[in-house]
């Protein structure tokens, strides 16, 4: 696996930086699942010095850079020797998975001679996007380890495993006129193999263990297109999974350029799974995981709840998301006040109906630090006559109850097997957030 190197120096919006473009999309290749994810991001925070620590061990009590790891879920922080119990944190939160496709429990199905992997759609998925591409596969498996009890393995296939066709138009004829429908059950059941073999049996082989011992799995299918920059003069990319790996890049390279003091915040990094099916999981924004490990940081700095509660109380979480930039094709489907530019900025996301977190205290802050970082900051909201999605900053902000604020990167055809952006916006929206972590 190729890990992006972290690049801690912070570029003006007016600046195109494509370094950090090209190192998003290497984050984003790398990371075909939010385990994945979790990989890439741990191995590019354990290559500055932060060193991973096990929920059932007794926790340090000295200063230095940490991180924790849950299934897909993320979180890391540093703090400094004079950092007390009770300073408060400087969180950004981003979450790991997308919308794709996702391997059934009994996936084996066999129509007209061919044999097919039964899926199932995870989140909100532009499904036609997944029609005509090469499939690779991609997750984890929980395996038998010595007889007895179990292990938990990435498993990653980058070869064209799967593939979905689309029916052919001479047997649809109005799909010019009425559009193309596809029922998730019937049309999205990729085909992988013509000969017999049960897909147990493939996992085993891939892993080199025994059929018998593949005891489950988390796997899901994966576009093998690498990212790419786009467009004449590179000012676009594309790329699958950049909601939200992108924010997820961001944040960790943010963090890896945030030195601990004792005067500022203690600078903290999430990244949840299950974002896109309500983060209601052990491991998901609405669980008990990040409010646990800012709890026990506390504790192992010698703190008590008192200190935890004061902590909390000067503490501020950003919630870090993609934004839909205007879409030339699509402009009335957009608020006229509220255009969003690619290579515009960072995106300052508000909704009255709380479906992101952003109020007057927040928008404070990210314009502080969008002033610190010398980038130019874009609003959005969402047209009234259509509904908001959300995020995971309202969920924070209700568990935490800290001021909470939303902010994103613009970009086009979210939730779908391929997304764009403008190659401009990773540079800035890092540094962004770098300056939210550390501010002035």
């Amino acid at each position: 696996m190729t890990v992006p190197q972290p690049f801690p120096d912070l570029v003006p919006s007016s600046v195109p930086d494509l370094d950090a473009a090209r190192r998003l999309l290497a984050f984003c290749d790398a990371s075909p699942s939010p385990y994945h994810a979790c990989a890439t991001a741990a191995a590019t925070l354990g290559d500055i010095g932060f060193t991973r620590l096990a929920e059932d061990a007794a926790w340090p009590a000295g200063p230095g850079s940490w991180y924790v790891v849950r299934g897909g879920s993320l979180i890391a922080w540093a703090t400094s020797p004079d950092h007390q119990a009770h300073d408060g944190f400087r969180i950004v939160g981003a979450h790991t998975d997308s919308p794709n496709l996702r391997i059934k429990p009994q996936p084996d199905v066999v129509r007209a001679g061919v044999r097919q992997i039964g899926v199932e759609a995870y989140g909100g998925v532009l499904l036609n996007s997944w029609l005509g591409r090469d499939l690779g596969l991609s997750g984890r498996v929980a395996v038998r380890r010595n007889g007895t009890g179990a292990l938990v393995r990435l498993l990653r296939v980058d070869r064209p495993v799967c593939a979905i066709p689309q029916l052919a138009i001479h047997l649809d004829r109005e799909i010019t006129t009425k559009g193309l429908v596809v029922d998730a059950q019937h049309h999205l059941t990729p085909l992988w193999a013509l000969s017999e073999g049960s897909f147990a049996g493939f996992v085993a082989k891939e892993l080199g263990v025994g059929v018998d011992d593949v005891l489950g799995w988390d796997l899901m299918l994966h576009d093998l297109a690498p990212g790419a920059l786009v467009g004449r003069d590179d000012e676009l990319l594309g790329s699958a999974r950049l909601d939200n790996l992108a924010s997820c890049w961001a944040a960790v390279e943010a963090l890896a350029g945030a030195a601990p003091v004792g005067a500022a915040p203690i600078p903290v990094v999430c990244l949840f799974d299950h974002e896109e099916v309500g983060s209601t999981s052990d491991r998901g924004a609405g669980s008990s995981l990040l409010p646990t490990v800012l709890e026990r940081s506390v504790l192992a700095r010698g703190g008590t709840g008192e200190a935890w509660h004061r902590a909390l109380a000067r503490s501020a979480c950003l919630s870090a998301d993609m934004a839909h930039a205007t879409h030339p094709n699509y402009a009335d489907r957009h608020d006229p006040e509220h255009q969003v530019a690619l290579n515009g900025g960072p995106v300052l996301k508000v909704n009255a109906n709380v479906r992101y977190a952003t109020d007057a205290p927040g928008t404070a802050l990210v314009a502080l630090a969008a002033e610190q970082a010398g980038v130019t900051l874009q609003r959005f909201a969402m047209r009234s006559d259509l509904p908001c999605g959300s995020t995971i900053g309202p969920i924070t902000a209700a568990r935490l109850g800290i001021t909470t604020v939303d902010v994103g990167m613009p970009q086009l055809a979210m939730h779908a097997a391929r997304e764009h952006a403008g190659s401009h916006d990773p540079g800035p929206y890092r540094a962004l957030m770098a300056a939210f972590l550390a501010p002035a």
